[in-house]
Protein backbone atom coordinates (compact mmCIF):
# COMPACT_ATOMS: atom_id res chain seq x y z
CA UNK A 1 0.00 0.00 0.00
CA UNK A 2 2.59 2.19 0.61
CA UNK A 3 4.42 1.37 -2.44
CA UNK A 4 1.55 2.19 -4.45
CA UNK A 5 1.12 5.40 -2.51
CA UNK A 6 5.01 6.26 -2.96
CA UNK A 7 4.14 5.27 -7.26
CA UNK A 8 1.67 7.43 -7.39
CA UNK A 9 3.23 10.60 -5.70
CA UNK A 10 6.08 9.70 -8.07
CA UNK A 11 4.37 9.81 -11.08
CA UNK A 12 2.53 13.62 -9.73
CA UNK A 13 5.53 14.74 -9.15
CA UNK A 14 6.62 13.89 -12.92
CA UNK A 15 3.76 15.62 -14.27
CA UNK A 16 4.22 18.62 -12.37
CA UNK A 17 8.00 19.03 -13.52
CA UNK A 18 7.06 17.73 -17.15
CA UNK A 19 3.95 19.33 -17.93
CA UNK A 20 2.62 22.02 -15.80
CA UNK A 21 6.05 23.59 -14.61
CA UNK A 22 7.05 24.38 -18.68
CA UNK A 23 7.51 27.73 -19.16
CA UNK A 24 4.80 27.65 -22.18
CA UNK A 25 2.13 26.26 -20.13
CA UNK A 26 2.95 28.67 -16.96
CA UNK A 27 2.60 31.26 -20.08
CA UNK A 28 -0.99 29.97 -21.48
CA UNK A 29 -1.70 29.18 -17.94
CA UNK A 30 -1.46 33.36 -17.37
CA UNK A 31 -3.04 34.24 -20.71
CA UNK A 32 -6.53 32.50 -20.19
CA UNK A 33 -6.49 33.93 -16.25
CA UNK A 34 -5.98 37.35 -17.31
CA UNK A 35 -8.81 36.61 -20.71
CA UNK A 36 -10.75 35.03 -17.92
CA UNK A 37 -10.55 37.93 -15.46
CA UNK A 38 -10.94 40.54 -18.40
CA UNK A 39 -13.91 39.16 -19.83
CA UNK A 40 -15.54 37.88 -16.57
CA UNK A 41 -14.24 39.89 -14.04
CA UNK A 42 -14.95 43.30 -12.69
CA UNK A 43 -14.27 46.44 -13.96
CA UNK A 44 -11.49 47.22 -11.31
CA UNK A 45 -10.04 44.48 -12.94
CA UNK A 46 -10.82 44.98 -16.62
CA UNK A 47 -8.89 48.71 -15.85
CA UNK A 48 -6.04 47.29 -14.62
CA UNK A 49 -5.45 44.63 -17.41
CA UNK A 50 -5.89 47.42 -19.78
CA UNK A 51 -3.45 49.62 -17.82
CA UNK A 52 -1.04 46.65 -17.63
CA UNK A 53 -1.27 46.16 -21.52
CA UNK A 54 -0.90 49.66 -22.14
CA UNK A 55 2.27 50.09 -19.82
CA UNK A 56 3.83 47.18 -21.66
CA UNK A 57 2.66 48.91 -25.21
CA UNK A 58 4.56 52.14 -24.34
CA UNK A 59 7.73 50.58 -22.72
CA UNK A 60 8.14 48.52 -25.88
CA UNK A 61 8.19 51.70 -27.77
CA UNK A 62 10.57 53.40 -24.99
CA UNK A 63 12.95 51.20 -25.71
CA UNK A 64 12.98 50.78 -30.02
CA UNK A 65 12.91 54.54 -29.57
CA UNK A 66 16.06 54.60 -27.12
CA UNK A 67 17.74 52.14 -28.76
CA UNK A 68 17.15 54.00 -32.27
CA UNK A 69 18.25 57.63 -30.62
CA UNK A 70 21.46 55.69 -29.39
CA UNK A 71 22.48 54.77 -33.33
CA UNK A 72 21.83 58.36 -33.74
CA UNK A 73 24.50 59.26 -31.71
CA UNK A 74 25.71 62.64 -30.25
CA UNK A 75 24.14 65.39 -31.32
CA UNK A 76 21.24 63.90 -33.07
CA UNK A 77 20.29 62.80 -30.70
CA UNK A 78 19.62 65.98 -28.89
CA UNK A 79 18.18 67.44 -32.03
CA UNK A 80 15.36 64.58 -32.17
CA UNK A 81 14.47 64.89 -29.30
CA UNK A 82 15.16 68.27 -28.01
CA UNK A 83 12.09 69.50 -29.93
CA UNK A 84 10.72 72.01 -27.48
CA UNK A 85 13.59 73.71 -25.22
CA UNK A 86 12.77 76.67 -23.26
CA UNK A 87 16.12 78.81 -21.11
CA UNK A 88 14.94 81.68 -18.77
CA UNK A 89 17.79 83.60 -17.13
CA UNK A 90 16.89 86.91 -15.24
CA UNK A 91 19.07 88.11 -12.39
CA UNK A 92 19.60 85.28 -9.86
CA UNK A 93 17.35 82.55 -11.53
CA UNK A 94 17.82 80.38 -14.62
CA UNK A 95 15.35 77.67 -15.68
CA UNK A 96 16.15 74.85 -18.30
CA UNK A 97 13.47 72.86 -19.74
CA UNK A 98 13.49 70.04 -22.18
CA UNK A 99 10.66 68.06 -23.80
CA UNK A 100 13.29 65.18 -23.31
CA UNK A 101 11.58 61.44 -25.08
CA UNK A 102 7.91 62.35 -24.44
CA UNK A 103 5.94 62.80 -27.43
CA UNK A 104 4.22 66.52 -25.93
CA UNK A 105 5.84 68.94 -23.76
CA UNK A 106 3.55 69.46 -20.91
CA UNK A 107 5.99 71.05 -18.48
CA UNK A 108 5.24 75.00 -17.52
CA UNK A 109 7.13 77.06 -15.43
CA UNK A 110 6.66 80.82 -13.84
CA UNK A 111 8.64 83.62 -12.23
CA UNK A 112 7.22 87.15 -11.09
CA UNK A 113 9.53 89.26 -9.18
CA UNK A 114 8.01 92.81 -8.13
CA UNK A 115 11.05 95.19 -8.88
CA UNK A 116 9.08 98.32 -7.91
CA UNK A 117 8.69 97.34 -4.38
CA UNK A 118 10.81 94.40 -2.85
CA UNK A 119 8.71 94.25 0.40
CA UNK A 120 6.67 91.87 -1.76
CA UNK A 121 7.87 88.06 -1.86
CA UNK A 122 9.05 86.83 -5.36
CA UNK A 123 7.46 84.05 -6.41
CA UNK A 124 8.51 80.76 -8.43
CA UNK A 125 6.54 78.11 -10.10
CA UNK A 126 6.67 74.56 -11.59
CA UNK A 127 4.04 72.91 -13.15
CA UNK A 128 4.13 69.34 -14.47
CA UNK A 129 1.32 68.47 -16.67
CA UNK A 130 -0.45 65.03 -17.82
CA UNK A 131 -3.06 64.03 -19.71
CA UNK A 132 -2.82 67.07 -22.00
CA UNK A 133 -1.31 70.65 -21.80
CA UNK A 134 -4.03 72.61 -20.54
CA UNK A 135 -3.94 71.93 -16.84
CA UNK A 136 -0.71 73.38 -16.90
CA UNK A 137 -0.98 76.41 -19.00
CA UNK A 138 -4.10 76.85 -17.49
CA UNK A 139 -2.16 76.73 -13.67
CA UNK A 140 0.56 78.53 -14.87
CA UNK A 141 -1.56 81.29 -16.70
CA UNK A 142 -4.19 81.93 -13.53
CA UNK A 143 -2.20 81.25 -10.43
CA UNK A 144 0.84 83.38 -10.02
CA UNK A 145 -0.91 86.30 -11.49
CA UNK A 146 -3.68 85.32 -8.69
CA UNK A 147 -0.90 85.14 -5.92
CA UNK A 148 0.88 88.58 -7.46
CA UNK A 149 -3.08 90.30 -6.73
CA UNK A 150 -3.23 89.03 -3.58
CA UNK A 151 0.25 89.63 -2.18
CA UNK A 152 -0.43 93.52 -2.76
CA UNK A 153 -2.86 93.87 -0.61
CA UNK A 154 -1.15 91.70 2.05
CA UNK A 155 0.36 93.93 3.94
CA UNK A 156 -3.17 95.26 5.12
CA UNK A 157 -4.29 91.71 5.86
CA UNK A 158 -1.48 90.96 7.62
CA UNK A 159 -2.02 94.20 10.25
CA UNK A 160 -5.88 92.95 10.69
CA UNK A 161 -4.55 89.29 11.03
CA UNK A 162 -6.33 87.81 8.04
CA UNK A 163 -4.00 86.23 6.12
CA UNK A 164 -0.20 84.81 6.10
CA UNK A 165 1.54 83.18 3.22
CA UNK A 166 0.45 80.24 4.03
CA UNK A 167 -3.26 80.77 3.91
CA UNK A 168 -2.81 82.52 0.60
CA UNK A 169 -1.32 79.68 -1.13
CA UNK A 170 -3.64 77.17 0.18
CA UNK A 171 -6.57 79.51 -0.72
CA UNK A 172 -5.13 80.40 -4.13
CA UNK A 173 -4.26 76.87 -5.27
CA UNK A 174 -7.91 75.86 -4.17
CA UNK A 175 -9.41 78.37 -5.77
CA UNK A 176 -7.71 77.60 -8.91
CA UNK A 177 -8.14 74.19 -9.37
CA UNK A 178 -12.14 74.77 -8.47
CA UNK A 179 -12.05 77.18 -11.78
CA UNK A 180 -9.89 75.26 -13.47
CA UNK A 181 -11.98 71.69 -12.85
CA UNK A 182 -15.44 73.55 -13.73
CA UNK A 183 -14.08 74.51 -17.30
CA UNK A 184 -11.91 71.76 -18.09
CA UNK A 185 -15.11 69.09 -17.14
CA UNK A 186 -17.37 71.39 -19.36
CA UNK A 187 -14.91 70.21 -22.56
CA UNK A 188 -14.68 66.50 -21.30
CA UNK A 189 -10.68 67.72 -20.88
CA UNK A 190 -9.43 65.19 -18.13
CA UNK A 191 -6.31 67.20 -18.13
CA UNK A 192 -3.74 67.43 -14.77
CA UNK A 193 -0.68 68.70 -13.44
CA UNK A 194 1.59 69.10 -10.25
CA UNK A 195 1.48 72.60 -8.72
CA UNK A 196 5.14 73.45 -6.73
CA UNK A 197 4.80 77.02 -6.04
CA UNK A 198 7.61 79.41 -3.75
CA UNK A 199 6.91 82.40 -1.93
CA UNK A 200 10.61 84.27 -1.16
CA UNK A 201 10.47 87.27 1.36
CA UNK A 202 13.68 88.64 2.78
CA UNK A 203 13.63 86.14 5.78
CA UNK A 204 11.24 83.69 4.94
CA UNK A 205 10.14 81.01 1.93
CA UNK A 206 7.26 79.36 2.18
CA UNK A 207 6.75 76.24 -0.72
CA UNK A 208 3.31 74.89 -1.13
CA UNK A 209 3.00 71.42 -3.46
CA UNK A 210 0.87 69.37 -4.76
CA UNK A 211 1.63 66.30 -6.48
CA UNK A 212 5.02 64.90 -7.27
CA UNK A 213 7.37 67.85 -8.21
CA UNK A 214 9.76 68.87 -5.85
CA UNK A 215 11.78 71.44 -4.18
CA UNK A 216 15.08 71.39 -2.24
CA UNK A 217 17.40 73.66 -0.67
CA UNK A 218 20.86 73.66 -0.58
CA UNK A 219 21.89 75.02 2.89
CA UNK A 220 25.22 77.26 4.43
CA UNK A 221 27.17 74.05 4.79
CA UNK A 222 26.01 72.35 1.76
CA UNK A 223 23.36 70.24 3.21
CA UNK A 224 20.46 69.45 1.57
CA UNK A 225 16.90 70.65 2.91
CA UNK A 226 13.67 68.57 1.37
CA UNK A 227 11.22 71.98 0.68
CA UNK A 228 8.22 69.80 -0.22
CA UNK A 229 7.29 65.94 0.04
CA UNK A 230 5.68 63.96 -2.99
CA UNK A 231 2.25 63.00 -2.85
CA UNK A 232 2.43 59.42 -3.95
CA UNK A 233 -0.24 56.58 -3.95
CA UNK A 234 1.79 54.06 -1.76
CA UNK A 235 2.00 56.33 0.96
CA UNK A 236 0.04 55.16 3.93
CA UNK A 237 -1.65 58.53 4.60
CA UNK A 238 -2.82 58.87 1.28
CA UNK A 239 -3.18 55.06 0.91
CA UNK A 240 -6.01 55.49 3.68
CA UNK A 241 -7.88 58.24 2.54
CA UNK A 242 -8.18 56.90 -1.32
CA UNK A 243 -9.72 53.73 0.53
CA UNK A 244 -12.10 55.58 2.59
CA UNK A 245 -13.28 57.07 -0.59
CA UNK A 246 -13.95 53.82 -2.09
CA UNK A 247 -11.20 53.75 -4.58
CA UNK A 248 -8.28 51.56 -5.28
CA UNK A 249 -4.27 51.71 -6.08
CA UNK A 250 -2.84 49.11 -8.30
CA UNK A 251 0.82 48.89 -9.22
CA UNK A 252 1.24 49.59 -13.42
CA UNK A 253 4.69 50.56 -13.62
CA UNK A 254 4.51 52.44 -10.38
CA UNK A 255 1.59 52.87 -7.50
CA UNK A 256 -1.29 54.22 -9.60
CA UNK A 257 -5.05 55.50 -8.11
CA UNK A 258 -7.24 53.38 -9.95
CA UNK A 259 -5.08 52.35 -11.75
CA UNK A 260 -4.45 55.27 -13.85
CA UNK A 261 -2.96 58.58 -11.78
CA UNK A 262 1.35 57.98 -10.38
CA UNK A 263 0.25 60.75 -7.87
CA UNK A 264 -2.34 60.81 -5.00
CA UNK A 265 -3.05 64.57 -5.22
CA UNK A 266 -2.67 66.82 -8.47
CA UNK A 267 -5.08 69.99 -9.77
CA UNK A 268 -7.78 69.22 -12.83
CA UNK A 269 -8.17 65.52 -13.40
CA UNK A 270 -11.47 65.77 -12.98
CA UNK A 271 -12.62 62.50 -13.37
CA UNK A 272 -10.68 61.03 -10.13
CA UNK A 273 -11.49 64.38 -8.37
CA UNK A 274 -15.11 64.27 -8.96
CA UNK A 275 -14.68 60.52 -6.92
CA UNK A 276 -12.47 62.42 -4.19
CA UNK A 277 -10.26 59.87 -4.66
CA UNK A 278 -7.31 62.79 -5.92
CA UNK A 279 -7.63 65.79 -4.07
CA UNK A 280 -6.22 69.47 -4.60
CA UNK A 281 -5.12 70.13 -1.26
CA UNK A 282 -1.69 71.59 -1.33
CA UNK A 283 1.14 70.63 1.31
CA UNK A 284 2.73 74.26 2.56
CA UNK A 285 5.86 74.41 4.71
CA UNK A 286 7.93 77.32 5.44
CA UNK A 287 11.60 78.13 6.11
CA UNK A 288 13.86 80.50 8.31
CA UNK A 289 16.47 81.95 5.77
CA UNK A 290 18.48 83.49 8.78
CA UNK A 291 18.87 80.44 10.16
CA UNK A 292 19.10 78.36 7.11
CA UNK A 293 21.10 80.74 5.31
CA UNK A 294 20.86 78.99 2.07
CA UNK A 295 22.94 79.25 -1.21
CA UNK A 296 20.78 77.99 -3.77
CA UNK A 297 17.30 76.40 -4.13
CA UNK A 298 16.41 73.97 -6.69
CA UNK A 299 12.61 73.66 -7.76
CA UNK A 300 11.92 70.72 -10.65
CA UNK A 301 9.86 68.13 -12.44
CA UNK A 302 9.74 64.72 -11.21
CA UNK A 303 12.01 64.50 -14.71
CA UNK A 304 14.67 65.60 -12.49
CA UNK A 305 13.86 63.21 -9.52
CA UNK A 306 13.93 60.50 -11.86
CA UNK A 307 17.59 60.60 -11.79
CA UNK A 308 18.74 62.65 -9.16
CA UNK A 309 18.32 62.46 -4.92
CA UNK A 310 18.03 65.32 -3.40
CA UNK A 311 21.54 65.09 -1.97
CA UNK A 312 23.23 64.26 -5.49
CA UNK A 313 20.87 67.23 -7.13
CA UNK A 314 22.79 69.66 -4.54
CA UNK A 315 26.28 68.51 -4.82
CA UNK A 316 25.60 68.42 -8.56
CA UNK A 317 24.24 71.97 -8.74
CA UNK A 318 26.75 73.00 -6.41
CA UNK A 319 29.72 72.31 -8.36
CA UNK A 320 28.36 74.27 -11.37
CA UNK A 321 26.87 77.63 -9.79
CA UNK A 322 29.30 79.55 -11.79
CA UNK A 323 27.76 78.12 -15.13
CA UNK A 324 25.44 81.08 -17.09
CA UNK A 325 22.23 79.06 -16.39
CA UNK A 326 23.67 78.47 -12.66
CA UNK A 327 23.84 74.41 -13.14
CA UNK A 328 20.42 74.15 -14.47
CA UNK A 329 21.26 73.27 -18.04
CA UNK A 330 24.19 70.50 -17.18
CA UNK A 331 21.66 68.83 -14.86
CA UNK A 332 18.94 68.98 -17.25
CA UNK A 333 21.21 67.20 -19.71
CA UNK A 334 22.67 64.58 -17.67
CA UNK A 335 18.92 63.76 -16.39
CA UNK A 336 18.51 62.94 -20.37
CA UNK A 337 21.69 61.04 -20.78
CA UNK A 338 20.62 59.22 -17.59
CA UNK A 339 17.95 57.69 -19.40
CA UNK A 340 15.21 59.85 -18.29
CA UNK A 341 11.84 59.27 -20.28
CA UNK A 342 10.14 62.29 -19.15
CA UNK A 343 9.42 66.04 -19.61
CA UNK A 344 12.60 67.86 -17.27
CA UNK A 345 11.96 71.13 -15.88
CA UNK A 346 14.69 72.55 -13.50
CA UNK A 347 14.74 75.72 -11.87
CA UNK A 348 17.70 77.11 -9.76
CA UNK A 349 17.49 80.46 -7.87
CA UNK A 350 20.99 81.51 -5.89
CA UNK A 351 20.14 83.99 -3.19
CA UNK A 352 22.09 87.11 -1.98
CA UNK A 353 23.65 87.33 1.37
CA UNK A 354 23.75 90.91 2.50
CA UNK A 355 22.19 93.07 5.36
CA UNK A 356 18.50 92.73 4.49
CA UNK A 357 18.88 88.96 4.55
CA UNK A 358 17.82 86.74 1.24
CA UNK A 359 16.47 87.55 -2.08
CA UNK A 360 17.06 86.30 -5.18
CA UNK A 361 15.49 87.23 -8.71
CA UNK A 362 15.60 90.88 -8.18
Amino acid sequence: MIGDTMTLLSLLGRIMRYFLLRPETLFLLCISLALWSYFFHTDEVKTIVKSSRDAVKMVKGKVAEIMQNDRLGGLNVLDAEFSKTWEFKNNNVAVYSIQGRRDHMEDRFEVLTDITNKSHPSIFGIFDGHGGEAAADYVKAHLPESLRQQLLSYDREKREGVLSYHSILEQRILAVDRDMVDKLSANHDEAGTTCLVALLSDRELTVANVGDSRGVLCDKDGNAVALSHDHKPYQLKERKRIKRAGGFISFNGSWRVQGILAMSRSLGDYPLKNLNVVIPDPDVLTFDLDKLQPEFMILASDGLWDAFSNEEAVRFVRERLDEPHYGAKSIVLQSFYRGCPDNITVMVVKFKRGPVGNRAGE
